[in-house]
């Protein structure tokens, strides 16, 4: 079984809907930069382990990474996984855990990467939008895609409704692609892109 660690900043609700979905892994930690991070008694109710590492006690931003890997690398994690946490993550870092890093962002990447990505969507004026789970790589919001969700863009919607429905596939697609890491169903291609063995459709 794989074991996998989750990094939030706020309520976690990727991470809730990961735990919720009862998949065939080990949830060893829940790790916030926030102490005040609502996700984490989530994660205590649950019987699982929960960490802080405040950005704020650190004076640069590499200096924060090394102790979350410190932090992270006492699970033993096959997979970490990023959900809302809120946090550029540095090269090294990220080369760290090349290949078992993974992330949601709400955009049908490579549209929209960075912030405010439904009023982004809302701003270009497109009929889709949706959500993608990417390996990371240190360019940010990029890197292979294992799974993307479409959302239909309504002519009445505002940046707080289009959210409301992509985060519905956000809880739908994220546990899935963590199904598919746990079960050895994906392959990263030399040229990167994600192949997934005996794809079921997400829709």
């Amino acid at each position: 079984m794989k074991t996998i660690v989750i990094l939030i900043s706020g309520r976690g609700s990727n991470m809730q809907a990961i735990i919720e979905a009862n998949l065939p892994v080990d949830i060893a930690a829940v790790i916030s930069n926030q102490a005040e991070a609502s996700g984490l008694s989530f994660a205590q109710s649950k019987g699982i382990a929960t960490r802080v590492v405040d950005h704020r006690n650190f004076d640069t931003r590499e200096a924060f990474d090394a102790k979350l890997m410190q932090t992270i690398d006492a699970f033993k994690p096959d997979l970490v996984v990023l959900a809302g946490f809120m946090r550029i993550l540095t090269e090294g870092f990220v080369n760290h855990y090349q290949g078992r890093l993974i992330n949601i962002h709400p955009s049908l990447l490579p549209a929209f990467p960075g912030l405010a990505t439904h009023e982004q969507a809302l701003k270009a004026g497109v009929k889709v939008h949706g959500c993608t789970v990417h390996f990371v790589t240190p360019k940010v919001d990029h890197g292979p895609i294992v799974a993307q969700a479409e959302v239909a863009v309504e002519a009445n919607d505002t940046p707080a409704t289009l959210a409301e429905r992509v985060l519905i596939e956000e809880h739908r697609i994220y546990p899935q692609a963590i199904r598919w890491f746990a079960e050895d169903r994906l392959t990263l291609t030399p040229d990167g892109r994600v192949n997934v063995k005996d794809v079921e459709t997400l829709n």
